[in-house]
């Protein structure tokens, strides 16, 4: 059985189990009502009963809410993850510097930001010496 087959199973046993017939236009006019996105058709929803058809993933989330179950019991656990990391909020982005640097450097450079004023000017001094000096051997 594949994961639109066995979506298709879920939900209309969840539907059942919730007290809703599992019609078409009962989950359209139920979920319209508590999605906050394009509303959905009646041709969509009958292919997810058929199981030809997979909501998108902010779907299978209202639809989860809707029906008062945990994501997992409406598709696969890796679907699931994919649904649960649409509310994670999303990681500053990083400077070019820190996506390239090794965790040693990122701590280095942590440590030299919080270093006072007078301190980072000397440790600035003998980087600059050291590339200098550096260049010139080449």
């Amino acid at each position: 059985m594949n994961e639109r087959e066995q979506f298709a199973e879920n939900l209309q046993r969840i539907l059942v189990e919730k007290g809703y017939e599992p019609k078409a236009s009962v989950i359209e006019r139920e979920f319209n009502l508590r999605h906050y996105g394009k509303p959905i058709g009646l041709h969509a929803v009958a292919r997810w009963l058929r199981g030809e058809g997979l909501p998108s993933l902010s779907r299978i989330k209202t639809l989860a809410e809707w029906l008062e179950v945990d994501i997992r019991a409406l598709v696969s656990d890796e679907k699931a993850y994919q649904v649960a990391k649409l509310d994670k909020p999303k990681e500053p982005n990083k400077h070019i510097w820190e996506s390239a640097a090794s965790y040693q450097d990122q701590m280095l450079f942590q440590i030299f930001l919080n270093l006072p004023p007078e301190q980072k000017k000397v440790v600035r001094e003998v980087i600059m010496a050291m590339d200098k000096a550096y260049r010139c051997e080449k």
